[in-house]
């Protein structure tokens, strides 16, 4: 019999499993990265930077937290892969020491009209539990208090096997719902303005209707006038009461018109189908018009708005409903539940109580529960989705962020940076996609994209310490200091737009006359009523150009030159240099490749597994028909000049034989806001947040108003950027523009000529003008959170 005698290896010789303790990413390509290649540390904040377009979000988000979401999907079996979402592997050589990651990203929350706050974070379900405990009058579960769940009742006979018989039993059933009968759970109601859809002085043989495509002698048209059941020489105000009931509501009925088979159905109902049941971002713009003009959003006058059953807010729990519940601010009702000692559902007041001071923790406190989740800036909607992990006990876990402080004043980083070290502490890796210098400050290590957007960034720069990263003399540590200076004069007001009264959301009753013909910038603390303000009482319309956050829409066909406008005069001009119809000029029309639909690339799809996109080869990836590229304007084929970045475009369509006036005006001003690398051609699915939004404006400078609402336009713009941005707002201001500005960077605020600050405070503690004036006023009264900040900001 032998013994072994174990050995046990030196203390100081570390574990194997230890030494994984760096994300190493080796030949990355997506996008535009050119063979990337770093080491990121785990259970460390990193902070990507650099210019808008570099490559930050194609190397954390579209790299390393693609494939790290692709192989935890892997690990499910085929047939749960089925109904996930496909990712298919990232364009990388190696990957490894990946861990699960969550993404914290700043896409808006879904647009349905059903979704809250509440319903986002849970914090409904959980109230809706402690309703049905402890509510009196009792009326049922917790679907009883929900919005979403409508009452049904029914009863009849159901054939069951009983003892080898057959036999029929009758059975009820009834489920209590909460949801408003009236508005079903939406809250509002739509009314038809009648006066929008005709003239009721004239009858219908003069043209009485006034809706797109109801013309005179077009069938939508005949259907009325030859319907035989009223006068169609009477104006329509003559009509009996029949006869009007008849035009607008009749149910459908098959009929004969002008000798053919019809269904006439009344005015209403016909616009509500053909109209109002489509998605308004897929209207025609006439008719998009027409019916914001024709539909009148109201409040539900059953419900008051809050969605609920008479019965839903009949029951009680020391005097408030849930309806009240949910109305209150987050931070009110917080210190409400605390106050609730109820052993009985402990454990539901606990978990409850934690989510409720999460929201107050991350700076969202002044939210109530039955705010639209689609109202939600790009910013809120990004914290909300925060919460749900404050409290996690996950350890070793990637966090990947996209600029975290977006919508944030410099009062409130200060909190967000204390919650991402925290994140750290727990033993998480964070990544940060960030441009703030009060974030990239807090970091442990630094990964610098550039040098610049588009085909010229791509590569890493610098990588390293925040001290490394100032003396490395990159484009981001040479800006990673500045600091703007307060204008030595500033313009003179040619006029004021005055607001009286203002109460949308949190504003109490706020009188300012905010000065036009300057450059205004409104500031003050998350949720302190800013847009509140700006869209409530500034109403896009006549002469005022809004441009807010939601994001641009666009398939992978959508591209600059076609969201712009660019391409209606590029095709026409190939269309007039050559002799032939402009639509040949379309890949998404005559002119398209018949092999990929003028795509460019061959989609297979393979079920449960990422589909494979090959470059079509028929047309090379060109997208049009080989007949279509022998036509040319200025020695350059259609494909070419959608390959040609914005610089070059303009110059090519500014002077010679390709000379477009129409076109090299909408290049200026692509140009003017800092996207003269974008290729004319390339995806908008494939363009940053502060590409897409700085696109947006580029398409508005065209329109003939004399207002410009910006809603945080340096969202998504490296430091450097920040300097261009204000070159061209004083342009739109020097050129007769007035232009309004809802803005948290320091710089913008330095560079303005009136300062609104809103506060003092969030939510019910905010929503008043606590200062009006000019920057260097606001830096010498340090009155306000703002004051204090920008006066640290330019040393004064």
């Amino acid at each position: 019999m032998t013994t072994t005698t174990r050995t046990d290896a030196p203390a100081s010789t570390p574990h194997r499993a230890d030494s994984h303790d760096l994300i190493r990413v080796h030949g990355a390509r997506e996008n535009n990265l050119k063979d990337v290649s770093v080491d990121i540390p785990k259970r460390r904040l990193t902070v990507f930077t650099g210019v808008s377009g570099s490559g930050k979000s194609s190397l954390v988000f579209d790299t390393i937290a693609a494939e790290s979401q692709r192989l935890i999907n892997e690990t499910y079996s085929a047939f749960v892969q089925g109904f996930m979402p496909t990712v298919g592997r990232p364009d990388v050589d190696v990957l490894e020491g990946l861990t699960t990651a969550i993404l914290v990203d700043q896409q808006r929350m879904g647009a349905d009209p059903r979704s809250t706050v509440g319903t986002a974070t849970d914090a409904n379900a959980m109230l809706r539990i402690l309703f049905s405990r402890l509510g009196t009058p009792h009326i049922g579960s917790p679907k009883a208090f929900s919005f979403n769940v409508a009452s049904i009742s029914g009863a009849g006979a159901v054939t069951v096997q009983r003892g080898g018989q057959t036999v029929k039993e009758r059975r009820e059933f009834s489920i209590t719902g909460g949801m408003c009968p009236r508005c079903e759970g939406r809250g509002a109601v739509t009314d038809i303005d009648l006066t929008q859809l005709f003239d009721d002085s004239k009858s219908l043989n003069e043209g009485a209707l006034t809706i797109p495509g109801y013309k005179s002698g077009g069938w939508n048209h005949r259907l009325y006038t030859e319907s035989g059941l009223y006068d169609p020489d009477k104006p329509i105000r003559s009509y009996t009461k029949r006869q009007l009931h008849d035009f607008l509501h009749r149910e459908p009925t098959r009929m004969k018109i002008a000798g053919i088979n019809m269904t006439y159905e009344g005015l209403v109902p016909r616009i509500q189908k053909s109209m109002l049941a489509k998605d308004r971002e897929a209207m025609q713009p006439h008719i998009r018009e027409f019916v914001d003009r024709a539909v009148t959003f109201t409040t539900c006058p059953e419900c008051a708005g809050t969605r609920l059953s008479e019965a839903a807010r009949s029951s009680k729990i020391d005097g408030l409903s849930i309806a009240d519940a949910c109305a209150m601010q987050i931070s009110d009702l917080a210190e409400w539940v605390r106050g609730l000692a109820e052993p009985s559902v402990a454990p539901l007041l606990k978990a409850l109580g934690e989510t409720l001071d999460s929201f107050v923790e991350i700076g969202l406190g002044y939210l109530s529960l039955d705010r639209p989740a689609g109202t939600l800036s790009g910013g809120e909607a990004q914290r909300t989705k925060m919460i749900r992990h404050l409290g996690s006990s996950l350890t070793d876990v990637t966090y990947v962020f996209d600029e975290p402080t977006t919508g944030l004043h410099p009062h409130d980083i200060r909190r967000m940076n204390d919650l991402l070290l925290r994140l750290r502490d727990k033993g998480n890796t964070v990544l940060v996609v960030e441009h703030k210098p009060e974030v990239i400050a807090i970091a442990d290590h630094v990964v610098d994209l550039g040098p610049r957007a588009g085909t010229e960034g791509g590569t890493v720069c610098f990588e390293g310490s925040v001290e490394g990263l100032r003396a490395g003399g990159t484009l981001t540590g040479r800006h990673l200091d500045d600091r703007a200076a307060l204008k030595e004069t500033v313009r003179a007001p040619a006029g004021a737009l005055e607001i009286r009264g203002a109460t949308t959301h949190n504003l109490q009753g706020v009188d300012v006359d905010i000065p036009l013909g300057v450059l205004v910038v409104l500031t003050g603390v998350a949720g302190s009523g800013k847009s509140s303000l700006v869209h409530g009482s500034i109403p896009a319309g006549e002469g005022v150009v809004s441009i807010d956050q939601t994001p641009i829409r666009g398939s992978r066909r959508s591209n600059p030159a076609t969201y712009t406008g660019l391409l209606e005069p590029i095709r026409k001009a190939f269309a007039k240099a050559n002799g032939v119809k402009p639509a040949l000029f379309s890949a998404n029309s005559e002119g398209a490749c018949p092999t990929c639909n003028g795509a460019g690339v061959v989609y297979t799809d393979l079920a449960m597994m990422a589909g494979v996109a090959t470059t079509c080869e028929e047309c090379e990836g060109k997208r049009f028909e080989a007949s279509v590229l022998e036509y040319r304007l200025g020695g350059r084929d259609i494909s070419e000049v959608l390959a040609m970045p914005v610089s070059e475009a303009e110059e090519f369509f500014g002077g010679g034989e390709a000379r477009t006036p129409a076109a090299h005006r909408i290049l200026r001003n692509m140009a003017d806001v800092g996207l003269g690398y974008l290729t004319l051609g390339q995806p908008l699915t494939t363009l940053s947040g502060g590409e897409r939004q700085r696109l947006k404006l580029a398409t508005h400078m065209a329109e003939k108003s004399g207002v410009y609402v910006l809603d945080e336009p340096t969202t998504g713009l490296h430091l450097a950027d920040v300097e261009q941005l204000l070159g061209l707002l004083d342009r739109l201001v020097d050129s007769g523009k007035s232009v309004i500005v809802v803005e948290h960077h320091q710089a913008v605020m330095a560079h303005a000529d009136w300062i609104i600050d809103l506060g003092p405070g969030a939510g019910h503690d905010g929503g008043r003008v606590v200062f009006e004036g000019t920057p260097a006023d606001l830096v010498a009264a340090r009155s306000t959170l703002t004051g204090e900040h920008l006066a640290d900001y330019v040393g004064a």
